[in-house]
């Protein structure tokens, strides 16, 4: 009895214990159920790079408007780790342009990257590149753990930016190189950014006898090395925005050495590539070019001033027009100039230069010529014919110096066939420079001053705004009236505002005309803009008939006679009415001389007269508004055409 007794009494015991056991057990269950964080996904710009991202495997949020074409994609399915990690989800589907979550996984560096467009992105061919990546829909795998926060591989990441680990960015390079990881700290005493400039990136063994990496471009890039990694120094971190230190902008002396050469009084700006496959041994050549090129002009207020610009994925000003008056104060900061690296996107430095470089802000004196020297290792990776023209429309004589071009078996890389010819001012030969290599390059200096400073051949200082003799036919019959009038002088001076005026550019002559004929000022009369529009206010009104015939005679003998050789002759003929004498044979005589005419009628003007009058064809040349208060709207389609028409000149 008594053992019955103690075994029904351990039952009881075991029973406990175990109900205890299980007890604590599901508690701590719920406890860690309760301790374990939440997991957050890391969010992005459109503008981050998988390859600055070190992590294997992660999950991502991408904001709204990645699929701006400004997110450059690399890439079909599989993509380069130097495109855009949003852009590249957009691209293939997993996103559309409102952003969202995206599952990124690293693979192995492809052979080749081919071009596509798909979901309103249009991605670019790569023919190598040492890391790519895959994107998949936001929704973490079974077993799988996802980082919480992203390490970036540079310092310009946000993640390292707040202090975080994070590894040095490589220049392109083979899928050999990496650079080793860097923890970014803060000293005391030194903002964030200072801090991230205190530990360089270390070069692994293979990189010290590796060529300078491959720059990844649309159409290709060959590896050209002089025995030395593509490295540059972190400095270029704040050049990303265009800018760079202030102490590279203050080496100017207290006086100047020298006025500068007055027979080479030019405007001049440089653009250097900076990209990763020029490599530190050729950048530095680069710069000495510069430096001899420098000392070569006689830098000088009254001769030749020099800003540089270099360009990389992005472009920024190195110095501008203004900032050094002696060739020795360029020499110096030229030799401060550290390398960008990335792309050579010799098309989009060419626009920052026609849109920012050349402004009275950054010392352009307006009456020397603007001359742009483009520097490119190879070939570029965008395309330049677009920008060009646009500069060539703006006046600036763009030279291009082409080192090491592509072979034959390269060629099929290049992006844009015969790039320089579509880029320099004239395609005589004038303007391109083409050196084999970049050990040649000094030998390009002499040349190449010589041209730049030969001011009578630089064609493109000529635009369709500052390189005309216009002169103004004006109806003044009894048909107009004084109000009405005032209304034509007031077209005429809003032409005239539009263009460049001087006595060495646009020069403005006007007559008036009824039965007889009045020059009421010639081309060389004015030579400003104010002294011009003043000349158009005092004109008055006189009244007759309409003798258009005579008008147009009158104004080749008294107007265009005195027009210049080097000048296009436009003639700008305003009426009312049907002319009372024979229009077709001085028409046909402005014609063969070579003045380009516009015919503008108003009211009771008869069209099958503007055609007459009007240089071929009529319907580019010939205007009519029903009344005189809309006159103003031509304004805009005669400056428009006068432009379309100068700048379709060939360029031979």
């Amino acid at each position: 009895m008594g053992i019955v007794v103690l075994t029904m009494k351990a039952s009881v015991i075991e029973m406990f214990l175990v109900l205890l056991v299980t007890g604590i057990q599901s508690n701590e269950e719920m406890t860690k159920k309760m301790k374990r964080p939440k997991f957050t996904v890391p969010q992005i710009s459109c503008d981050v790079r998988a390859g600055k991202i070190t992590n294997v495997e992660f999950i991502v949020k991408c904001p709204p408007g990645c699929q701006d074409p400004r997110y450059h994609v690399y890439g079909t399915d599989v993509y380069a780790s130097y495109s855009s990690v949003c852009g590249a989800a957009v691209h293939s589907g997993v996103l559309d342009n409102s952003g969202g979550k995206i599952l990124v996984r690293k693979v192995a560096g492809q052979s080749g990257y081919k071009g596509s467009y798909s979901n309103g992105v249009r991605s670019l061919s790569l023919p190598r590149w040492r890391e790519s990546f895959v994107v998949s829909e936001g929704k973490p795998q079974k077993g799988v753990t996802y980082p919480l926060s992203l390490t970036y591989s540079s310092s310009k990441s946000p993640a390292a930016k707040a202090g975080e680990t994070a590894r040095a960015d490589q220049s392109p390079s083979g899928p050999e190189t990496a650079a080793q990881p860097v923890t970014v700290t803060q000293v005391p005493g030194t903002t964030a950014v200072e801090a991230t400039h205190t530990t360089l990136p270390k070069p692994s063994p293979s990189a010290d006898s590796t060529a300078s990496g491959l720059r990844p471009q649309p159409a290709g890039q060959r590896s050209k090395g002089l025995g030395e990694p593509a490295l540059w120094k972190p400095e270029s971190v704040l050049l990303d925005a265009g800018f760079v230190p202030k102490e590279e902008l203050s080496t100017q002396s207290l006086e100047p050495a020298s006025q500068g050469d007055p027979s080479c009084k030019v405007d001049l700006s440089f653009l250097i590539d900076g990209s990763s496959s020029v490599g530190k041994r050729r950048f530095r050549i680069q710069k000495q070019f510069l430096t001899d090129v420098a000392q070569t002009l006689d830098i000088g207020p009254a001769g030749p001033l020099m800003g540089v610009v270099q360009y990389g994925d992005n472009p920024a000003t190195q110095f501008n027009l203004k900032t050094h008056m002696n060739s020795q104060d360029v020499k110096a900061a030229i030799e401060k100039i550290s390398q960008r690296g990335g792309l050579s996107n010799t098309g989009r430095a060419i626009s920052f230069v026609t849109k920012n470089f050349f402004s009275k802000f950054n010392g352009n004196r307006g009456g020397a010529p603007n001359v742009a020297v483009v520097m490119v290792d190879g070939w570029p990776t965008d395309k330049v014919e677009e920008a060009s023209r646009f500069a060539r429309e703006s006046g600036i004589n763009i030279f291009f110096i082409t080192i090491e071009g592509a072979s034959e078996n390269e060629k099929q890389y290049v992006l844009e066939p015969n790039f320089a010819n579509k880029a320099v001012c004239r395609t005589n030969g004038f303007y391109s420079l083409t050196v084999q290599n970049w050990f040649s390059l000094h030998k390009t200096v002499q040349p190449l001053v010589k041209r730049v400073c030969d001011t009578d051949r630089l064609a493109c200082s000529k635009t369709c705004l500052n390189s005309a003799d216009i002169g103004f036919v004006i109806d003044g019959s009894s048909s107009v009236g004084t109000s009405n009038f005032r209304t034509v002088l007031q077209f005429v001076a809003n032409l005239s505002r539009e263009f460049e005026i001087s006595d060495t550019d646009t020069r403005i002559g006007a007559m008036q005309y009824t039965y007889e004929q009045r020059l009421e000022f010639g081309f060389d009369e004015y030579s400003t803009k104010s002294d011009v529009l003043n000349a158009i206010k005092r004109v008055g009104y006189w009244s007759g008939g309409t003798s258009t015939g005579a008008a147009i005679n009158y104004a080749l003998e008294q107007l265009f006679k005195k027009s210049k050789p080097n000048k296009r002759k436009l003639m700008i003929l305003i009426t009312d009415g049907r002319s009372y004498d024979d229009i077709r044979i001085p028409a046909m005589l402005a014609h063969h001389k070579g003045v380009i005419t516009y015919a503008i009628g108003v009211a009771w003007a008869a069209q099958d007269e503007l055609d007459i009058i009007a240089t071929h064809p009529a319907r580019d040349h010939a205007f009519f508004v029903d009344e005189f208060d809309n006159l103003y709207k031509v304004v805009p389609k005669v400056i428009q055409n006068i432009c379309t028409e100068f700048n379709s000149q060939p360029r031979n």
